[in-house]
């Protein structure tokens, strides 16, 4: 027996030999996952995927605990659902953030090189993308003098959010013009799938001006300052020049198929829901609309009482005040929203569709707010499978009543799973009105932005003082330029 183990030991030892003779030594040492010879195409689906997921993983970890969608549960201790925030709560998409504008920058200086119109356009479309969050969540960051290291500029100075803002809506503009609409991608976009076709460029084009509508209208308060409106109405008036998203199909999407490399953002489906409840402001939006996608969004609260049924979609208050008892566990949210195949939302139509929806409530463009607002509920209806019901924008709390809460509240609504989204707006407008349920910190007040990392307190300090002076402090309730 013991010869029998010896022989076969050497006979699967010789095949394994014989099978890897015909591999060089850098063969069997090279990582195949790298880029080894990067182009512009190649760095696209990278930064695609990974910002898509870290998206989505914001929404889960930060945006639905202070926008009362989720909160940790049972805690009475200080968290961000509670408005508790620290220097550490936004040093990862600082961090990160700055990786992606980094390959964002190398993506256009290959595409410069590579003469590549498309990738040019598309590198500002997603630099614009990136910063226009990145300051929307800190105020002034580095900007101009950021990404330089090569230049041994290492501790580069904070832009104003204006100039930031400015300079962003140019790119974009600039990037319109840029796109070649005959030509089709040469590698894989994981967004449009342009590699297959030059028509699907075309809607570069309009995530180029959809997001200059983003930005535009958060700052309208800021016209006059910046030729808001003209520009508003720029885009608005030309849809030939400046097309923008039509449908779901135009919107920003990133399919996950489950199948490495595009794999859930969340690796295992019950760290989603572990100690975790379903908000009750949330929760009660929903079911006061008669929304069909409370069980896709929700599990059913059950009786703490033996057999412990199911009761219906219950949310816990947040911020509930400590020493509170709850004679039913909570809803909590539905476990296949962190199972493949998904869709992650990056900018979805039906938030386009709610921004015209308030412009032309305003007046500041042509149209019917109300078909806007309609367009939008059925958007994010659909967007989500589900069609809409019979009779569905009848019901009181769905109909368009031309209030810009109602506009709000339905983009909030639409804005789930849309990175720091519902946080932006509910700071900008103030809506929805959320509820103080005892237990919020910071006197009840939304926080207006987030703490500088300690990073770059520590190893940038005069370029950080500056920032600090110039915006009125660090700390969470200095509200940034374009909502002063």
């Amino acid at each position: 027996m013991k010869r029998l183990l010896i022989r076969t030991s050497l006979i699967l030892s010789s095949v394994l030999l014989l099978n890897s003779c015909g591999r060089t030594f850098e063969e069997i040492n090279t990582d195949t996952s790298k880029i080894i010879n990067p182009t512009a195409g190649s760095l696209l689906a990278p930064i695609q995927y990974d910002m898509a997921s870290y998206g989505y993983n914001r929404a889960d970890d930060f945006t639905f605990q202070i926008m009362q969608v989720a909160i940790p549960f049972p805690n009475e201790g200080n968290t961000v659902s509670r408005y508790y925030l620290t220097e550490g709560t936004g040093a990862g998409y600082w961090n990160t953030s700055y990786k992606w504008l980094k390959q964002v920058k190398e993506m256009h200086t290959f595409a410069v090189a590579e003469d590549q119109k498309n990738y040019q356009a598309i590198a500002l479309v997603l630099n614009a993308f990136i910063y226009a969050n990145l300051t929307d969540a800190f105020g002034d960051v580095p900007f101009s003098e950021a990404l330089r290291l090569e230049e041994d500029l290492m501790k580069p100075k904070f832009d104003r959010q204006k100039d930031i803002y400015v300079k962003l809506l140019d790119d974009l503009k600039a990037a319109n013009a840029l796109f070649d609409t005959t030509k089709q991608l040469p590698e894989t976009d994981l967004f449009f799938h342009a590699e297959a076709s030059a028509d699907n460029v075309v809607k570069w084009k309009k995530f180029a001006n959809s997001l200059s509508l983003r930005l535009l209208n958060r700052i309208q308060k800021r016209n006059g300052e910046v030729d808001v409106y003209a520009r508003i109405q720029e885009i608005a008036n030309n849809p030939v020049t400046h097309p923008i998203f039509q449908s779901n199909a135009d919107g920003v999407v990133l399919d996950i198929s489950g199948v490495a490399p595009f794999v859930a953002p969340i690796a295992r489906p019950q760290d989603f829901t572990a100690y975790r409840a379903a908000g009750e402001f949330f929760v009660n939006t929903l079911k006061n609309n008669s929304d069909p996608r409370l069980s896709k969004f929700f599990t059913q609260a059950k009786s703490l009482a033996a057999p412990n049924p199911n009761i219906g979609y219950f949310g816990a208050p947040v911020g509930y005040a400590p020493g509170t008892v709850f004679t039913f566990q909570p809803s909590n949210m539905n476990q296949n929203l962190a199972k493949a195949p998904m869709k992650i939302l990056v900018y979805p139509y039906a938030e386009l569709q709610f921004t015209l929806a308030e412009l032309a409530h305003k007046g500041i463009i042509t149209g019917n707010a109300q078909t806007f607002y309609e367009n939008g509920v059925k958007a994010t209806l659909e967007q989500w499978g589900n069609t809409v019901p019979p009779n569905y924008l009848a019901n009181p709390n769905v109909a368009y009543n031309g209030t810009l809460e109602r506009i709000m509240v339905q983009k909030y609504i639409a804005l789930f799973f849309v990175d720091h989204q519902q946080w932006y707006e509910q700071r900008r407008t103030g809506l929805p009105v959320l509820p103080n349920n005892g237990g919020l910190m910071n006197n009840g007040q939304m926080p207006q932005r987030m703490l500088y990392p300690t990073n770059p307190r520590i190893m940038n300090t005069e370029n950080y003082n500056a920032a600090v002076t110039a915006m009125g402090g660090d700390n969470i309730n200095v509200k940034m330029w374009w909502n002063q």
